[in-house]
């Protein structure tokens, strides 16, 4: 049986932005953090359809400390989808942007491909607290 989440946040800015703040290696460094440490996760992200990337941080006793991904969709700006394995789990994270005007973009989260429930709620506090870390970026 495949769980899913899906999660809306929106945001007080351009869609082009945030489709940077979603795409760029450097930028996902800085939102996209260990949450135990608040390190940043360094990453080779490219928005390119094939494209192999690694998140890396420091190892715990628990994991690794890498999420290995591959691009699957790249429709600038308005949505891209990546694979995301970790753990021995692998998932389909899928971002939608969609401009609502007035400044206001939304960002719709869908990931996939979750084996039981718990974790589902760890990914939701994930990317609770790392679409936080975003808003920071986005106003920098």
């Amino acid at each position: 049986m495949s769980l899913s989440l899906s999660l809306d946040f929106q945001y007080t800015t351009s869609i082009e932005k945030l489709w940077t703040a979603l795409t760029d290696p450097n930028k996902l460094a800085k939102w996209v953090v260990n949450i135990h440490s608040g390190q940043a996760m360094e990453n080779d992200f490219k928005p390119v359809v094939g494209h192999r990337f690694q998140f890396r941080t420091q190892p715990t006793e628990w994991w690794d400390g890498l999420i290995e991904g591959e691009v699957l969709i790249v429709d600038e700006p308005n949505r891209v989808s990546y694979t995301w394995a970790s753990g021995g789990e692998k998932h389909t994270v899928t971002w939608t942007l969609q401009d609502l005007g007035e400044g206001k973009v939304n960002l719709h989260l869908d990931q996939t491909g979750f084996s039981n429930p718990q974790g589902v709620e760890g990914a939701k506090y994930g990317w609770g607290k790392w679409c936080g870390e975003l808003e920071k970026v986005l106003d920098q």
